[in-house]
């Protein structure tokens, strides 16, 4: 009896996983917003990464180029594809922080500092698998948002044994 409401509760949650989102719906909207702004910039120098980045160079940068577990010191703002912004701390006082490869940043921020130099700028389009995916940020974040970030990498810190 009790492996029966297992398997029962089980093949619930899978059901109810599955009808959030049958056709793959998110999927094609987000693909369909990236692809709107895209076109919208006319011929730009975005670059497709294989991981599904896009990448600008906004200033080249004349510095140390950042490789795996190195601390990149950067200011940014983050930004829907229609350029509304979420966050920012390009007026802090300090730039934000994080180790390369670490997991403290999310993913498509993580991959877009491995192409810049110190000193430059650049801005990442980044599709919700690079960002904060089907979840989004509550109350913040839809799901499936693909998102906008101008950073400018202000130093790199070589990281352990450099």
């Amino acid at each position: 009896m009790k492996r029966i409401r297992l398997l029962v509760g089980i093949a619930f949650v899978a059901l109810f996983i599955y009808s959030c989102n049958p056709t793959g719906t998110w999927e094609k909207q987000e693909r369909s917003q990236i692809d709107t702004y895209i076109k919208s910039l006319g011929d730009t120098a975005y670059s497709k990464k294989t991981s599904g980045l896009y990448y600008i160079e906004l200033r080249a940068g004349t510095g140390r180029m950042p490789v795996a577990k190195d601390t990149v010191l950067f200011r940014y703002t983050g930004m829907f594809v229609d350029r509304v912004a979420f966050d920012s701390n390009v007026t802090a006082s300090a730039p934000y922080g994080a180790v390369l490869g670490n997991y403290e940043i999310i993913p498509g921020l993580d991959e877009g500092f491995l192409y810049m130099k110190q000193g430059g700028k650049a801005r990442f389009l980044l599709p919700s698998s690079l960002a904060y995916g089907a979840a989004g940020v509550w109350g913040a974040i839809p799901g499936y948002t693909p998102l906008l970030f101008e950073v400018e990498l202000v130093s790199v810190l070589p990281g352990p044994g450099k």
